[in-house]
């Protein structure tokens, strides 16, 4: 099967994690998948293959030569919640170059990136939904290797070290994850966007909860006595830095981003995730929002704003730099094939985040997907099996 028709069918599953649920996985569709993956690996002959309790899913394909390295590949099964709605894909044989008007009416169109693929085999969606190719591009492209590498006349190559997560999307995709047992010296997971990024610098990342309560009484005689928690959590927000958003941030720029709100006059919330790729920044930010409620508690007084603040992953660099000979060898992988690595900081977080916490080191690599989380996302076929691969050339020279 090829990366592009593996990435067709597993695209069709949905596994879109929900973060108000706390089993594991967080929905059912994920365990659909996790057990397609088994099924498949189990028939290309991987022994091992299997799904944990949690959905976890581990394999393991033994080295073929002298090559006593062991290597792992990571990708996460499920999808954002940015665009809800079943999948279906569109494909575009060859890329024109010209925006690209979805099967809704949506269009993609003012994207840099958009002329570096003209003549591609792309996949959209329809403009529904997201098109899950983060991340089933990387585990279609984890999973054409493997099939590549059990086939008796496959090239020499360390022990491979395979797993698919569930709950990525929602903070959670390394929580149960079995470092010890999953047996790999080092990993990648493939979770990148344009061909050639190489990340092992991510974000600081926090997510907080502001709670306001208020006092409603009846408007025509509220006079200083209404406290209304919705006015008092507008406030909160107004002493944030208005430039430190997701929109008016790039590179190292960290931020403070609303994600959601609901209230009343007598209770509103604001949910918000902090991120910094700095340490001493990042507890300044973490800072900066006490200090904003401590005020506005002294104004309306005390118990009037809760702020709760929970930290959820931290910047691998400082375990991976260690380790900058795995760099070197994605480096060396991506220029085989003609690809100029592209070393940059994620404005985000992966698996490998927390992974490297762990004791695994796990810089993040490309997968060939654009417009993550979005209904423009859209993957490169020929990307996609140019990183198929990259990756065999990773395993085959550990």
């Amino acid at each position: 099967m090829t990366v592009k028709e593996r990435f067709l069918k597993y695209v069709q599953v949905e596994t879109t994690s929900n973060p108000d649920c706390d089993t594991c996985p967080s929905t059912p569709g994920q365990w659909t998948l996790a057990h397609m993956l088994v099924e498949e690996m189990k028939a290309m002959g991987i022994q091992d293959a299997r799904v944990d309790e949690h959905c976890y899913v581990y394999g393991t394909i033994p080295a073929k030569g002298n090559h006593p390295a062991k290597v792992g590949l990571i990708a996460h099964m499920d999808t954002s919640d940015g665009v809800m709605g079943p999948t279906h894909p569109q494909v575009i044989d060859c890329y024109d170059g010209k925006p690209i008007t979805l099967k809704n009416g949506v269009v993609i169109d003012g994207f840099d990136f958009l002329k570096d693929l003209k003549g591609d085999e792309l996949i959209v969606t329809s403009g529904d939904s997201v098109l899950g190719g983060d991340d089933k591009a990387g585990v279609a492209e984890i999973m054409t290797l493997a099939e590549l590498l059990c086939r008796e006349d496959a090239p020499e190559h360390c022990t491979v070290c395979l797993a698919f997560t569930p709950d990525e999307e929602i903070g959670r995709g390394a929580d149960l994850f079995d470092v010890a047992a999953f047996g790999a010296d080092y990993g990648y997971t493939v979770d990148g966007g344009k061909i050639g990024e190489l990340e092992y610098e991510n974000f600081n990342a926090a997510s907080m909860e502001v709670t306001v309560h208020g006092v409603n009484i009846h408007p025509g005689s509220a006079k200083n006595q209404m406290k209304n928690a919705c006015l008092v959590a507008m406030e909160w927000n107004s002493l944030l830095p208005p430039a430190e958003t997701p929109a008016h941030t790039e590179g190292y720029e960290g931020f403070f981003h609303l994600g959601g709100m609901e209230g009343t006059e007598e209770l509103a919330q604001l949910h918000y995730i902090i991120r910094d790729h700095d340490a001493d920044r990042f507890a300044k930010r973490k800072a900066q929002a006490q200090d904003i409620t401590d005020f506005l508690n002294k104004r309306y007084g005390d118990g009037t704003v809760e702020v709760t603040i929970r930290d959820s992953y931290h910047n691998m660099k400082e375990v991976v730099e260690p380790h900058m000979e795995i760099i070197q060898k994605a480096k060396d992988a991506y220029e085989a094939f003609g690809v100029a690595p592209i070393v940059q900081a994620i404005r985000g977080g992966t698996d490998g985040a927390r992974l490297s916490f762990m004791g695994l080191p796990c810089p993040n690599l490309a997968t060939g997907g654009y417009n993550c989380h979005s209904r423009k996302e859209l993957v490169s076929v020929n990307e996609m099996e140019t990183m198929v691969k990259v990756l065999g050339y990773l395993v085959a020279h550990a």
